[in-house]
C-alpha cells in the first residue's frame, strides 16, 4: 500500500487551499500532519480519500488515480473533522449499518472494534446520549472495524480523556504493525510526536517541511496560517467522557 501525490492543488471559490503538494507515503508507517487552523491539513486529507478533486495534479492509491481509475481508496477507514451517527440508534446499531454497505466484516469484528475503543457494544443509550468522548471513541471504531490498508483520522484526540489518548496511541500501534498506512492531524504537538513516525508541517495550504519524529531541524519555528491570528491552534477539547 501506498499513497502518491504529485503536485496536487485544490481552489475553492477562487480561494486556493491547497498549493503544488507532493508526498509519497507508505505502509506500515504512521504520518502526522501538523499546522494551524486554515493551513490545509483536513483539505489533504479529503483528497486523499476521494471526497473532493483536485483543481490539478494527482492523488494515487497503490498505482490507481482518484477521479480516474477509483473514485475512492478502495480499502479506507476514516474520521474527518466530527463523527455523524443516527441520533436514535445505538453505537452497536449505527456500525451495523455502516458495515453492510460492503459487508467487510461480520457482527463478531463489529464488536470487537466498540470494544477496542472502550466502549460497550451491548449498551442501549442511544447516539444522541453519548457524551463527546463517547461520540470520538465510536467515531474511531468505525474507522478501524473493517481492517483497512488506509486510515485516516483528523485530530482523533479531541474531546478524549487522558485513557481515551492513550487507548489511541495503542490502537495505532496496533493498526501500524499489521500494516495500515495511517495518516493523523493533531493540533497537539507534543501528542502528534508519540502517534507519529514521521511529521509533515503545513501552511498556507502548503507542505514546509517533513521530517522523522525526534529529528525536526526548524523545532522553534511556528507555521503560518492563512488567519495571521492564529498563530497558535488552540488545543483540542476534551472533556470527562462519563459526564
Amino acid at each position: 500500500m501506498y499513497v502518491a501525490i504529485e503536485d496536487l492543488t485544490k481552489t475553492i471559490h477562487g480561494r486556493t487551499v491547497l498549493e503544488h503538494v507532493n508526498l509519497r507515503m507508505e505502509q506500515g508507517t504512521v504520518y502526522g500532519l501538523r499546522g494551524p487552523n486554515g493551513c490545509g491539513k483536513t483539505m489533504l486529507m479529503r483528497s486523499i480519500c476521494g471526497l473532493i478533486r483536485p483543481t490539478s495534479g494527482s492523488v494515487e492509491i497503490n498505482g490507481e488515480r482518484l477521479g480516474r481509475e477509483i473514485s475512492f481508496p478502495r480499502s479506507v477507514g476514516a474520521l474527518i473533522e466530527n463523527p455523524a451517527f443516527i441520533n436514535n440508534y445505538t453505537g452497536l446499531r449505527n456500525l451495523q449499518l455502516l458495515a453492510s454497505i460492503q459487508n467487510k466484516v461480520d457482527e463478531e469484528e463489529i464488536r470487537q472494534a466498540i470494544t477496542r475503543v472502550g466502549l460497550d457494544p451491548d449498551d442501549k443509550r442511544k447516539y444522541k446520549k453519548y457524551s463527546l468522548g463517547m461520540k470520538q471513541r465510536l467515531g474511531i471504531a468505525a474507522a478501524i472495524m473493517e481492517h483497512p490498508d488506509l486510515l485516516v483520522l483528523d485530530e482523533p484526540i479531541n474531546a478524549l480523556d487522558e485513557d481515551g489518548v492513550r487507548l489511541v496511541r495503542d490502537i495505532l500501534h496496533q493498526e501500524k504493525g499489521r500494516g495500515a498506512l495511517i495518516l493523523v492531524a493533531c493540533h497537539d504537538k507534543e501528542e502528534l510526536e508519540f502517534l507519529a513516525d514521521e511529521i509533515y508541517v503545513m501552511g498556507e495550504g502548503k507542505i514546509l517541511r517533513g521530517f522523522r519524529v525526534g529529528e525536526d531541524p526548524n523545532e522553534d519555528e511556528e507555521p503560518e496560517g492563512r488567519d495571521k491570528q492564529d498563530k497558535q491552534a488552540p488545543a483540542p477539547q476534551r472533556e470527562k467522557e462519563g459526564d
